[in-house]
C-alpha cells in the first residue's frame, strides 16, 4: 500500500525527510539548529517541519545506527510515536550515553523515521485468558542461548 503523507517546511533550514537509498523503510530526518548534547544529557531537536498523516497511520521515530554506534546518540523514548492527528513540529529527543559533549549541526540528519499502520483494536475486560505455552514467563525467560 502506497500513502501519502503532507510535510510543511516551517523553517528556512528545513530538509524534507528522504530515504538515503531506494528500499530504505526509514526517512531521515535533519536537524534545524547547532546545539551541543553533553555527555550525559537529552535535548529536545526542532527539525522544523510538521506532518498530516494518513488515517489509520503513526510515524514511528527511531535513531540513526551510525549516530548510536559511533557517538553513543540516540532517540530517548525510541521509538516515538507520532499520532496521525498530531499537527505540531516534529521535534526529536536525543540523548547523548557517551563520554563527551556531542554537537548536532545545522542540516545534520539526526533520526529516521518509519511511517507504519496501525492496528484497529478493541480492547475488552476478561477475567480469564486463554492459556499458552509461554504463559507468565515474562523478563529472561526464553534463556540466552539456544537450549536455554
Amino acid at each position: 500500500m502506497t500513502y501519502t503523507v503532507k510535510v510543511n517546511l516551517i523553517h528556512e533550514d528545513a530538509i524534507l525527510p528522504n530515504r538515503a537509498y531506494e528500499g530504505d523503510a526509514g526517512f531521515d530526518l535533519f536537524s534545524v539548529e547547532e546545539i551541543v548534547i553533553k555527555a550525559g544529557e537529552a535535548a529536545l531537536i526542532q527539525t522544523g517541519i510538521q506532518l498530516e498523516l494518513p488515517k489509520g497511520t503513526e510515524a514511528q521515530i527511531r535513531p540513526r545506527s551510525g549516530l548510536a554506534l559511533n557517538h553513543s546518540i540516540t532517540v530517548l523514548n525510541s521509538p516515538g510515536t507520532i499520532d496521525e492527528g498530531y499537527r505540531g513540529e516534529i521535534k526529536i529527543i536525543l540523548i547523548n550515553h557517551g563520554k563527551k559533549d556531542f554537537v548536532i549541526k545545522k542540516k545534520m540528519k539526526i533520526a529516521q523515521m518509519v511511517i507504519a499502520p496501525v492496528a484497529k483494536v478493541d480492547l475488552i475486560e476478561a477475567d480469564v485468558l486463554t492459556g499458552s505455552k509461554r504463559g507468565t514467563g515474562g523478563f529472561g525467560s526464553s534463556g540466552t542461548t539456544i537450549n536455554s
